[in-house]
């Protein structure tokens, strides 16, 4: 969608190479969301670095079998996918997969990354779990083995269905977050859905926060049958809404190491053009 709009690269900017390099020019932190649609490796994690300044961060998004999403066979490493045999479903779960290969994929995982974490270029693995992974402590215990298993690498959590900050369960879940040395990640979304978490301005974790902010779109925020993802996200916040935000960003920095802050709507060009105005309230 971003590249398609012609909007943000210059003309002269068109290979993968290229698009990081420019990025890497305008901004000092970026989330990698291909690490969910499949499995990182590590030659990725040392070319980025290489491409990237010195300063220059990457957040990485949990593989999504991880996350406990749904995942097609195909997106596993072939050895993975024929040692596990014929599927047939369409997808699988983490629940169906061995415990000896679900060892070998956090490993690989693991050392996918490396290379950037040996860098000082790696920020956190972010763990974005899906609408359905509720408060329980099944689940709870599901982010604790997440953690022992990247031990070493800094986890952030985001999570998507409204009973982890139900007024029963939020002081509960912080204090989780704390004692496993897991970044809160803060949210900005339309309100009044399941799928819906408010805006939690709580740091868990020393060193990092992390800011995602989705948009507020709520036409489109629950809507089936879209073209693409992009336009659940079609929101373009006002220099209002960006000012307001910045505060409660500067409050939440005054009691944290670092804080990444992540535009997600990311319909056209509207998170790099809201970014860029946002860096501007926050310095």
């Amino acid at each position: 969608m971003l590249v398609a709009s012609g909007l943000f690269y210059p003309a002269a900017v068109k290979s993968a190479e290229d698009r990081l390099r420019f990025y890497a020019t305008q901004f000092p932190v970026v989330e990698v969301d291909s690490s969910y649609y499949a499995m990182p490796t590590a030659r990725n994690s040392t070319l980025w670095s290489e491409r990237t300044p010195q300063t220059f961060v990457f957040d990485i998004k949990a593989f999504r079998l991880f996350t406990q999403h749904p995942t097609s066979p195909q997106a596993l490493p072939k050895d993975i996918r024929d040692a596990l045999g014929p599927v047939e479903k369409q997808n699988i779960y983490y629940a169906d997969m061995p415990v000896e290969l679900l060892t070998e994929l956090w490993q690989r995982f693991r050392a996918a990354i490396a290379p950037l974490q040996q860098a000082a270029k790696l920020g956190a693995v972010l763990f974005q779990f899906p609408p359905w992974f509720v408060y329980r402590p099944s689940n709870l215990d599901h982010i604790q083995r997440s953690a022992e298993l990247l031990a070493g690498y800094q986890l952030a959590v985001e999570f998507r269905h409204q009973s982890w900050f139900a007024e029963t369960h939020r002081e509960q879940v912080l204090a989780f977050e704390r004692e496993h040395g897991l970044a809160h990640v803060v949210v900005d979304e339309p309100q009044g859905f399941a799928g819906s978490i408010p805006p939690v301005w709580e740091v868990t974790c020393p060193d990092l926060a992390i800011v995602r902010l989705h948009g507020r779109n709520r036409e489109t925020w629950d809507k089936k049958g879209l073209a693409s993802s992009a336009e659940r996200f079609d929101y373009l916040y006002s220099n209002a809404e960006l000012l307001e935000l910045a505060e409660q960003v500067r409050r939440l920095a005054a009691n944290v190491g670092r804080v990444h802050v992540f535009f997600n709507n990311n319909y056209s060009n509207y998170a790099q053009r809201n970014a860029g105005v946002f860096r501007t309230f926050v310095v």
